[in-house]
């Protein structure tokens, strides 16, 4: 399963014209590179990781204080982590987080097409 987060941007106003129409911008895929951040690809990288980290937390029913032992992390990082506070983290350390729960992260290195991420996230199902 490839995580392909997709958003808009609005472009218009906070009121709606007569013609009750809005102008809207289809997103790349990365809404970090679509706000033109800095180092979009690298927080595209770990929002998806930390997001995974999360998602596993959530599905094993932990507590924070239980995902904070587990990880052997203080519970206010965990806080962090379950509110997407992601730029605490390095990709390093969320690859090491979803490794000790149990799962496998894979780094493939393949040559970069035109139009298309420069970094990509792909879970299998």
């Amino acid at each position: 399963m490839t995580i392909n987060v997709r958003s808009v941007i609005w472009l218009g106003d906070s009121k709606m014209s007569s013609d009750n129409s809005s102008e809207f911008e289809v997103s790349s895929g990365n809404i970090f590179a679509d706000l033109d951040l800095d180092n979009a690809d690298e927080l595209y990288t770990r929002a998806c990781l930390g997001v995974q980290v999360m998602k596993i937390i959530r599905e094993r029913g932990y507590s924070q204080k239980e995902a904070a032992e587990f990880l052997g992390l203080k519970q206010p990082e965990i806080s962090a982590i379950m509110r997407a506070k992601f730029s605490r983290f390095s990709q390093e350390r969320l690859i090491g987080f979803l490794n000790k729960l149990n799962q496998k992260v894979i780094i493939q290195i393949s040559h970069h097409h035109k139009g298309e991420p420069y970094q990509q996230v792909t879970f299998a199902s």
